[in-house]
């Protein structure tokens, strides 16, 4: 089954998130903080990660930068999910511009994630790359619209 990179300071939401994968068939490995992940996914690739924006050492954001503009292919396309509280738009759309396919509000209902995780990287999904690109598509078009709306 995929492996799912799990990256949260608070032990609670990792355990609720590792719980529901692992219950789903997926194998799971943690992290507390970006610096972290980062060391965990030059270990060992995972299919997916599911990301907190607001950590100590390395945030989601620095993670989410790493990964897809300054490594190399195979990590660039790893599908990332953040998983957070920070709810505004902004959060949301620059999630989707750099690189984020899914942004996922906490609180949320995390019997819901095995399904998105299957979504992006199960049989007949479509290239990370190009749901990427989707996705950050539909953020730009969105930032435009509110451009526009804003402007006298």
């Amino acid at each position: 089954m995929a492996l799912v990179l799990v990256v949260d300071d608070e032990p609670d939401i990792r355990e609720l998130i590792q719980l529901n994968l692992e219950l789903a068939g997926y194998t799971v490995i943690t992290a507390a903080d970006g610096k972290e992940a980062l060391e965990a996914v030059q270990r060992e690739a995972p299919d997916a990660i599911l990301l907190d924006l607001m950590m100590p050492e390395v945030d989601g954001w620095g993670v989410l930068d790493q990964l897809k503009s300054r490594s190399g292919r195979d990590l660039s396309e790893i599908p990332v999910f953040m998983v957070t509280a920070r709810a505004e738009p902004e959060n949301r759309l620059r999630g989707g511009i750099e690189g984020a396919l899914r942004y996922i509000t906490k609180p949320f209902d995390p019997a819901k994630l095995p399904d998105m995780i299957g979504d992006a990287i199960g049989p007949g999904a479509t290239p990370e790359p190009e749901q990427r690109r989707r996705v950050q598509q539909a953020a730009m078009e969105e930032l435009a619209r509110r451009g526009r709306r804003d402007q006298p």
